[in-house]
């Protein structure tokens, strides 16, 4: 049986078709909801204002790594109990990383309350009449991210389990929560800065509480009933943690740091432009992550029970769809970018365009390693993987601050990134080929040539009919579509091999009779 075969006909496949499905149907009605959220915000706030939330809310995000990175974790650990049916390792598992989320939450909030809060006040360029404000922004934003740790743990065990449609459940009652933020904020006469961080504050407590909530009824491993230990387990999950925290932090602080340093050497304007575009590039990625989400258990727990074969057919076919997922959607956006910004914000600042652009395309890159690197973390030896992988990530901000000290424009930040990210792709590859035998020559004739294929032709083609279309938003419209349609037709015909194509038949026919009837 080919390897597209064992992709679509195991039962865990299509439990992560079905997994991936939720997710986006969950993924669609956040990203309306955020992008019209940002929007408001936006205009409610001003770009001043604006870009102070997102410099002083950086701040905090330094740190974002933590839940991140403690959630991985937690998913590896409790995937492999799960591959094994080990109840008393559940357990445990959940005993040992709660623990750890605890101490952790403790530590990042004396931190941030301390250096964190001396680095804003020193450091950040503040108006002076916003500085109490910003001030007060920050510790709201420092509860609000610490209550997203404790939300953590319990979004990694769901995930783990798989039950992605309580995932897609929670994540929608936050979208809405957060909808209910955008409307509080246009009406309540307060300051609307302080405000948002306060709405924001509530939001991740509730939401904290839901998942909590979720996951004490349906696993019974989430329990606070008895406290369980195991000190082999602690050293694992610390080794573990300790390598996967260097790589998180190194990419938290590369696009932070880039952040501050925009906010140091331009106006508030250009920081607002970055954080758009790494807005938009980030809800994008969230659909190559909603379909990774569903390959991490699957290749975690292929890889514990030895299925070699099967891992690698995940990883193959999961890279490769993957990136499909994101081109489909990302190819006309950066045709139109232009005028999506300008309808959804009305008046952007200047740079936003090509930031959102630039941003995309680094995205579009960091999509196609999503399932290696989940595919990286399956042995637990993550030492040589995020050194490597992490000192080039700690030298894009180096880089950066040369770039633009010698006097090449913003924008540059992003070319950076771009050509990081390239060489991280090569690294990524090699490194995983150590750790679990993957064949580069599979790699590529099975993954890196259908995609150059696919993006060679359809871009030439969208860029040729783009030149004849004249400008106008219904013109824009059509292009539009027309390049999704061509994106589409060059996924099937170079994409896609025989298996594929004979799937996509049948789903299509199976539809329309549905239909029909």
């Amino acid at each position: 049986m080919t390897e597209s075969n064992n992709f679509r006909y195991k039962p865990q496949n299509k439990k992560i078709m079905k997994n991936t499905l939720a997710l986006y149907a969950r993924q669609m009605l956040i990203l309306c909801v955020n992008l019209y959220s940002i929007r408001v915000v936006l205009n409610v706030l001003g770009v001043e204002e604006y870009g102070i939330y997102s410099v002083v809310a950086g701040v905090v995000t330094l740190s974002s790594f933590l839940p991140g990175t403690l959630a991985s974790a937690t998913q590896r650990f409790f995937s492999f109990a799960l591959a094994n049916d080990d109840k008393q390792n559940l357990n445990i598992a959940f005993s040992v990383n709660f623990a750890l989320y605890c101490i952790i939450a403790l530590i990042a909030f004396l931190g941030l309350e301390s250096v964190g809060l001396w680095f804003v006040g020193e450091y950040l360029k503040i108006p002076h009449q916003l500085f109490d404000t910003a001030l007060n922004l920050y510790h709201l934003t420092v509860l609000t991210f610490i209550a997203g740790i404790f939300t953590s743990p319990f979004i990694a065990i769901m995930v783990a389990h798989e039950d992605m449609h309580l995932y897609a459940y929670a994540s929608i009652c936050e979208a809405l929560m957060k909808l209910g933020v955008v409307y509080v904020l246009i009406y309540l006469p307060w300051n609307k800065l302080e405000l948002y961080g306060i709405l924001l504050l509530i939001v991740s407590i509730l939401n904290a509480i839901i998942y909590i909530t979720i996951c004490c009824s349906k696993y019974s491993e989430c329990q606070f009933r008895k406290f369980y230990w195991d000190k082999k387990l602690l050293r694992e999950v610390l080794d573990f943690t300790g390598w996967t925290l260097f790589g998180q932090v190194t990419n938290v602080v590369r696009n932070q740091a880039i952040t501050i340093l925009l906010n140091q050497m331009f106006n508030p304007g250009i920081v607002a432009a970055k954080t758009i575009a790494t807005t938009v590039s980030g809800q994008v990625i969230v659909f190559a992550n909603n379909f990774n989400t569903g390959l991490y258990p699957p290749i975690i727990k292929s890889y514990a029970a030895n299925e070699k074969e099967e891992m690698f057919s995940l990883i193959f076919n999961g890279s490769k769809l993957t990136f499909f997922l994101m081109w489909i959607f990302t190819l006309p956006m950066l045709i139109e970018m232009d005028v999506i910004l300008h309808i959804w914000l009305k008046t952007p600042p200047a740079e936003a365009v090509v930031f959102t652009q630039l941003a995309l395309i680094e995205t579009l890159i960091v999509s196609l390693s999503l399932p290696i690197a989940t595919a990286a973390r399956a042995p637990g030896r993550m030492k040589v993987y995020e050194l490597t992988l992490g000192i080039v990530q700690i030298a894009i901000f180096p880089v950066s601050w040369l770039v633009l000290k010698v006097g090449y424009d913003a924008s540059w930040v992003f070319w950076v990134a771009i050509a990081a990210n390239l060489l991280m792709f090569i690294m990524r590859l090699f490194i995983v080929k150590a750790l679990i035998e993957l064949s580069l020559r599979r790699f590529f004739s099975t993954v890196i040539f259908p995609v150059f294929s696919v993006t060679l032709l359809s871009v030439s083609l969208s860029l040729t009919i783009k030149q004849f279309m004249p400008d106008g938003l219904k013109f824009s419209i059509i292009m539009t579509v027309l390049s999704f349609v061509i994106v589409a037709i060059s996924i099937y015909f170079l994409g896609l091999d025989a298996d594929g194509r004979c799937k996509i038949r049948m789903v299509a026919k199976n539809i329309l009779n549905h239909w029909v009837k």
